[in-house]
């Protein structure tokens, strides 16, 4: 088996060393990531410049663009290594509910699995570096079922692991993605030109009027798997659009 690894906190992060080891264990792997931090940047691809690829150090390969550049750059260059799935993250915090509209982690697995390619996105619930041992052992844990049954067909799978000791853990639940309220997040500050520049601040808090969801389950101590789905058609409202346009004439 073959496992191409990506992430959108860069091919430095403390979060990729940890989940190519972990995958390393099952696979090759080959690490293919963003050359510095993506965080936020989606599906972006990047189209008004070229894009390089370089070996680090460590042996990872690095792109100076966004993780979905990194897909296609791993996809479409390396002809020599064709993965069986696509592994991202481990993200530096959560991405739940709305995030994953946003996140670069959840980018890079939907790319690979627009593509075919079976996909997991992983996101720890924390920035303190405190429960590394907790993200191990899940991934561990998950990959042990995953490399012996792959998937029988492509899936998008996003993983977010709470903020507790492992011991702490309550197991695995499979939720749905919950909604965030929509604070104010825009922070205005001036220049040394006395320009009013702003920042683009944190998240606003899970809405606690959606119940069973990932936040909560995650909350709750839970490993959550959310299987995500890229079709956006409101299928509730077709027949009210059928509607609207019966009387409109061309």
């Amino acid at each position: 088996m073959k496992i191409l690894i990506c992430n959108d906190d860069g091919y430095l992060s403390d979060g990729i060393a940890l989940l190519a080891q972990v995958a390393s264990k099952f696979a090759e792997i080959r690490v293919v990531a963003p050359e510095s931090d993506q965080s936020g940047v989606s599906n972006s691809f990047t189209l008004n410049r070229p894009l390089s690829i370089k070996k680090a150090a460590n042996g990872f390969y690095y792109v100076n663009g966004t993780p979905t550049d990194c897909i296609h750059v791993a996809m479409h260059t390396m002809t020599d290594f064709k993965p069986d799935l696509v592994l991202s993250g481990i993200n530096h915090g959560a991405n739940m509910g709305d995030d994953v509209l946003y996140s670069g982690t959840v980018a890079a697995a939907t790319e690979a699995f627009l593509m075919g390619i079976p996909a997991l996105a992983f996101s720890i619930n924390d920035r303190s570096g405190e429960y590394w041992t907790t993200a191990e052992k899940a991934v561990m844990t998950i990959l042990e079922k995953v490399c012996v049954q792959p998937p029988a067909e492509p899936v998008l799978w996003n993983v977010n692991i709470p903020a507790v000791k492992a011991e702490s853990v309550q197991g695995y639940r499979v939720a749905k993605l919950g909604r965030r309220h929509h604070d104010q997040c825009i922070v205005p500050y001036s220049s040394p030109r006395g320009e009013t520049l702003y920042w683009i601040g944190g998240v606003g808090a899970a809405d606690t009027r959606w119940q069973e969801t990932d936040f909560s389950d995650n909350e709750a101590g839970f490993i959550t798997i959310t299987p995500l789905s890229l079709d956006l058609t409101n299928y509730q409202q077709m027949g009210a659009v059928s509607t609207f346009l019966h009387d409109i004439q061309w």
